[in-house]
């Protein structure tokens, strides 16, 4: 059976920053020579993997999108590897650098623990790389997403958070137009700051993590009433009155709004831009995460002054991030950076 798939090629759109643009630096009188950066690649190409389909976007090499295409994503080593491989031929371009974005922990260009993917162990940017011909460089989706999302600001300079809300929560935070990942990778892990030692389990061993009241998974499995879509019913059901999801939908805007407040407080981003499945929500999270972070500084001038609810923003519905994001770091697939992870 053949795969879903979609291709398109497309005028260019918004421009965004090329990761790996960096300019030519003169040896100053005394010091050794330094080599000018790499070229920047002609076509790249950026592939965001996620659970149920993989969206892929070719870029020009001033960051303009120039096709897209997806393709159901297919479980496994072998799955993954043939959804990778059909999405780029989907593409109307030879790609000269590939990117891909993919859930779980990356050490060079290994997938480890993408459990969601059924990929234990998987040398994806050796496969892909034979396969292709070309390099490859291998990045966590959030990290992926938020250069994205960053490229999508453009000329967006300084720092940018970008806080994934899915089945879990974590963030990627982008310095000057490149992830940050610390010093082993693990930086943005957000999403297990405990702000409720009395709160609910979380599966990392602590109690009230900011996952477990904004993660998609645990507001589903707190609210227990059969939908598609757990979060948009609690909203729901919370403008009708219901008790419970008024709780829930608190307790998330609590989460979200800790979330943003850490990132401030340790990086201090010009932005904290919310995307994943839950930010399809829209205003009525924005809302709700604004009055919460309005309400928790009305106490203290210290947090009134870094003004946090005019920070943030919700990532454009249909923006391709992490494709995008993706291709961009396709630029530095010469020089892989180890231990990126996000849970």
């Amino acid at each position: 059976m053949t795969a879903p798939r979609s291709a398109s090629v497309h005028p260019p759109l918004s421009p965004a920053r090329a990761a790996g643009d960096r300019p030519v630096r003169t040896a100053s009188e005394g010091s050794a020579p330094k080599r000018p950066a790499p070229p920047t690649p002609q076509i790249r190409v950026g592939i965001d993997i996620g659970g149920t389909k993989a969206e892929a976007v070719a870029i020009s090499p001033d960051g303009t999108v120039i096709a897209s295409a997806w393709r159901a994503t297919e479980r496994g080593p072998e799955g993954i590897l043939a959804t990778v491989s059909a999405v780029i031929r989907d593409l109307p371009v030879q790609p000269d650098a590939i990117g891909i974005g993919i859930p779980g922990q990356i050490v060079g260009g290994v997938v480890r623990n993408a459990v969601n993917l059924g990929v234990d162990s998987l040398d994806l940017g050796g496969a892909v790389a034979d396969r292709a011909g070309v390099p490859v460089r291998v990045e966590n989706d959030v990290n992926a997403a938020a250069l994205g999302a960053h490229g999508l600001r453009a000329p967006a300079t300084g720092s940018m958070a970008y806080l994934n809300l899915g089945t879990g929560v974590a963030a990627g935070i982008v310095v000057d137009g490149r992830v940050w990942g610390g010093s082993g990778g693990v930086a943005g892990e957000v999403g297990h700051v405990s702000i409720d030692p009395a709160g609910p389990a979380c599966p990392c061993g602590q109690r009230g993590c900011i996952e477990t009241l904004a993660g998609g998974a645990s507001i589903a499995r707190r609210w227990g009433r059969a939908g598609e879509h757990p979060v948009r019913d609690v909203f729901d059901a919370a403008d009708q009155g219901d008790r419970e999801a008024i709780d829930l939908r608190d307790d998330l805007a609590r989460g979200v709004a800790a979330a943003v407040r850490v990132l401030a407080l340790t990086v201090d981003p010009s932005a904290v831009v919310i995307g994943g499945g839950i930010a399809r929500l829209g205003e009525r999270l924005l809302s709700a995460v604004r009055s919460e972070l309005d309400a928790s500084a009305s106490a203290s001038p210290f947090l009134t002054s870094l003004r946090l609810s005019d920070r943030i923003e919700v990532l454009p519905s249909g923006s391709a991030a992490g494709a995008l994001g993706a291709a961009l770091a396709a630029s530095d697939a010469a020089a892989p950076r180890e231990g990126a992870a996000h849970g």
